[in-house]
């Protein structure tokens, strides 16, 4: 008999089980480098029943990405409360994401950076679940700029901007964090802050940074010169 051994159980707990072991696998070696047996070992199960419920290494793979993309979607907005000030629901929303790629380096990897460079298809997952926490974020943040300073006619697409530059440096600094001993999930969410929230305050108070003009004229208003003025 073969040396696997494997328990009669629900085939979504066993799928789960060798979601987990590729996740693993994945983030540990990379796609390329990762192996069907391997992942069935680590699993406990044979290889034949690994493509038995999920067709190919390619298949299991996009299960993988799908699986954490969910995962880390569904942790930022669970962490984002509404009840909770502008302030309040960004750092939530910021701590949830860095606690959930802390606890899930793998699936991290997986996402950032094993999906993104094996292949357009793989990658377009990746870039779908990015698209809905950068709408998810500009949201929030367009909601609480509106409220705080009552500008109805705030644009969304300034806003989605701001959202994007958000993103990619929480991403940027998931990376960071991980690799980097004795960084929180805290200090990551906090690092992230004291960057943004400067700027994301005087937006709420309905202030902007407006570029110096083009022309260099000495009597362009102050506002054109790079400081900051109310709006609206």
């Amino acid at each position: 008999m073969g040396a696997v051994k494997t328990k009669r159980m629900p085939r979504a707990v066993r799928e789960q089980q060798m979601l987990d072991a590729a996740v693993r696998t994945f983030g540990n070696r990379g796609y390329m480098a990762a192996s069907m047996d391997e992942i069935a070992e680590l699993a406990g199960v044979s290889k034949p029943l690994v493509y038995l419920y999920l067709n190919s290494k390619e298949d299991l793979f996009t299960a993988c990405i799908r699986r954490e993309a969910r995962a880390l979607t569904e942790a930022v907005q669970a962490g984002a409360r509404p009840e909770l000030p502008a302030d309040r629901q960004l750092w939530s929303g910021l701590t949830a994401f860095f606690t959930h790629t802390a606890r899930h380096p793998d699936g991290w990897a997986v996402l950032h950076l094993q999906a993104r460079t094996h292949g357009e298809v793989f990658a377009a997952e990746v870039a779908a679940m990015r698209a809905e926490i950068v709408a998810f974020v500009t949201q929030l943040i367009l909601a609480a700029a509106r409220e705080a300073h009552r500008d109805p006619d705030l644009r969304e697409a300034e806003v989605s901007g701001l959202a994007e530059a958000l993103v990619g440096a929480a991403e940027s600094l998931a990376d960071w964090a991980n690799a980097t001993p004795g960084v929180t999930a805290r200090q990551a969410a906090t690092t992230l802050m004291n960057f943004a929230w400067a700027g994301l305050g005087d937006l709420m108070a309905g202030r902007h940074w407006t570029p110096p003009d083009d022309r260099g004229d000495a009597d362009a208003p102050a506002a054109r010169n790079g400081v900051a003025s109310p709006v609206g």
